[in-house]
């Protein structure tokens, strides 16, 4: 089968550790199930693995990807879980300290066929595409749980979202703004604030701009460049939850604010199977649909990641294999 994968990692330049070509057809364990993906979408996780980052060279070659939606043999359409937990685990599998994400230790979605645990398929809703519903379950569920569980936000209130055009923060403005919440975001270029208007934030700023109000809530994937913003835009006794740090990982810590002013720091990773199908309902109930880039084939993969790289996307990036 084709697939887009990692044989030798990169960290000087992801792009170039970028294979596209054939892989074996994926074996079907007992307990698994063969998913025919009819699309799959992009994450910058993608690219730490093309970066070597979590990923040995042991493991590799290591197919690329987290995200898939698809058919099973049986014709059971079915978006992918992508967080596969260890065997006997019960319970909250991003809680599973042995868990991982697809394409760090079983290989991952950028492939015409991957296979994965019976119990990591959804179906799929009727009312989102294969396109759409491959975008949900990094970026959107993500956020989803990032608004819901971690936010502490028992009636709307004030969001604020970092780096509005990538997939996490892009997915939390639609989401925030379908959960009843006051939203703004902040972007670096104008381009890039508009289009956070028109997923529906009430307003978008300059990175680091002084905003109207405090907020209730920061929505935090950036990391170091925006840290300090986040944390200084917060209302006292406000929460900053953190899934992300694309921009650094060792921000100043600033715990005379954080004590001071009693700011909650929650960090956040993925979300569970149930999140997974809820946050699908959700989006079904209030017609959000995934913002898509580009669609791309495995001919046009490298120039895509290149793109995701240097942060030129609007939106999801999305294969059909």
């Amino acid at each position: 089968m084709r697939a887009a994968y990692v044989e030798v990692a990169n960290p000087a330049d992801p792009l170039a550790a970028l294979v596209v070509g054939e892989r074996p057809d994926p074996e079907v364990r007992q307990g698994w199930v063969r998913v025919r993906v009819r699309a799959a979408s992009l994450n910058h996780h993608d690219v730490w693995s093309l970066r070597g980052v979590g990923l040995p060279p042991e493991r590799m070659p290591m197919i690329l990807g987290t995200d898939a939606a698809g058919t099973t043999d049986e014709g059971r359409e079915v978006v992918v879980h992508p967080v596969i937990s260890s065997d006997g685990w019960a319970g909250d599998e991003t809680l599973d300290p042995k868990r991982s994400l697809l394409s760090e230790v079983h290989q991952g979605t950028l492939a015409e066929w991957v296979v994965v645990p019976e119990r990591n398929v959804v179906d799929k809703p009727a009312a989102l595409t294969f396109e759409e519903a491959a975008c949900v379950p990094t970026a959107y569920l993500t956020a989803f749980r990032m608004l819901t569980r971690d936010a502490g936000l028992w009636k709307p209130g004030t969001v604020l979202v970092q780096g509005a055009s990538g997939g996490v923060a892009s997915a939390a403005i639609q989401l925030a703004k379908a959960l009843g919440h006051r939203v703004w975001a902040t972007a670096r270029t104008e381009a890039k604030r508009d289009f956070a208007r028109s997923l529906g934030a009430d307003e978008a700023f300059e990175p680091g701009a002084r905003l109207p109000e405090r907020v209730d809530l920061v929505v935090e994937t950036v990391g170091e460049a925006t840290w300090a913003h986040s944390l200084k835009s917060l209302r006292p006794g406000g929460t900053v939850v953190v899934c992300g740090a694309t921009s650094g990982a060792n921000p100043p810590a600033d715990l005379n604010r954080v004590f001071f002013l009693q700011l909650r720091v929650i960090g956040s990773t993925m979300g569970n199977k149930e999140e997974l199908a809820g946050v699908m309902a959700l989006m079904e109930r209030a017609g959000v649909r995934p913002r898509i880039d580009r669609v791309v084939g495995f001919d046009a993969l490298p120039d895509a990641v290149a793109a995701l790289t240097a942060g030129d996307v609007l939106g999801k990036v999305v294969l059909q294999p």
